[in-house]
């Protein structure tokens, strides 16, 4: 006896397979008349730690004598650098900027630019070699205090490009390393959802085009962590503020 399905048990089935989907993750919907979240990130207790390294191979890429990595960057105002704060529970909002679907990190001069990269969850990170010297390209996912390889990947010659797709299960962060130079050292913050902001100068932040709720708050750096900061809520047209400290 032969299975029959009409076109309308096809669409439906196939409708409710796209719903149990979506529920699963983040949907894109055009937001009306959202809300802003901004503030500010203070170091609290957490010290500037800026460590220095011997440059001991390869001179004539790398230079000489000594190389500083600001794992902790603290402004003179007490503001930490080079933290994130997002929405950790929102389902829906607006689209992800095309601009994160693709990170490039290179390397020069023995060094990882940016120190900080940002990109989209699902998206594209190309790692560049501008040095003639080898190096090994190794990036951690970050998940609390562990943290799982991601990329592994040798560069022996000056030109080389590699690219690869990048999807988190767990963290939201990576930890970039050289195999080959122990003073090159880079973090990448990985956006699950477009409701995020990296501070700037001065240690602020603005989140835009929130739908009207009430959501998770979490703060990222990549040496010190994540912490969770409490619920936020956030009116149609609003504006909310909060002082954050770590």
């Amino acid at each position: 006896m032969r299975n029959i399905f009409t076109k309308s048990a096809i669409a439906l089935a196939a409708l409710s397979m796209a719903t149990a989907v979506s529920a699963k993750g983040y949907n894109e919907v055009e937001v009306t008349d959202g809300g802003s979240f901004v503030g500010t990130v203070s170091a609290g207790d957490s010290e500037p730690d800026v460590r220095t390294y011997t440059i001991s191979k390869d001179p004539d890429a790398c230079g000489e004598g000594s190389r500083e990595v600001p794992f902790v960057a603290v402004n003179d105002a007490g503001m930490l650098m080079n933290s994130v704060v997002f929405l950790s529970n929102i389902e829906e909002g607006k689209a992800m900027p095309e601009e994160l679907m693709k990170l490039t990190i290179d390397q020069v001069k023995c060094e990882f630019t940016p120190h900080l990269g940002v990109m989209a969850n699902t998206g594209e990170l190309t790692a560049i070699n501008s040095d003639h010297t080898l190096h090994n390209i190794h990036a951690y996912e970050l998940i609390g205090k562990a943290r799982k390889t991601v990329l592994n990947v040798s560069q022996p010659s000056q030109g080389d490009v590699m690219t690869k797709d990048i999807k988190l299960r767990r963290g939201n962060g990576i930890k970039v390393e050289c195999d080959a130079h122990d003073f090159m050292h880079s973090f990448i913050y990985v956006a699950k959802t477009p409701y995020f902001s990296v501070v700037d100068e001065v240690g602020a932040f603005s989140i835009t085009d929130i739908p009207a709720g009430e959501y998770k708050v979490m703060m990222w750096h990549g040496f010190l962590g994540e912490k969770k900061v409490g619920s936020v809520t956030v009116d149609a047209g609003g504006e909310v503020t909060m002082e954050l400290s770590y």
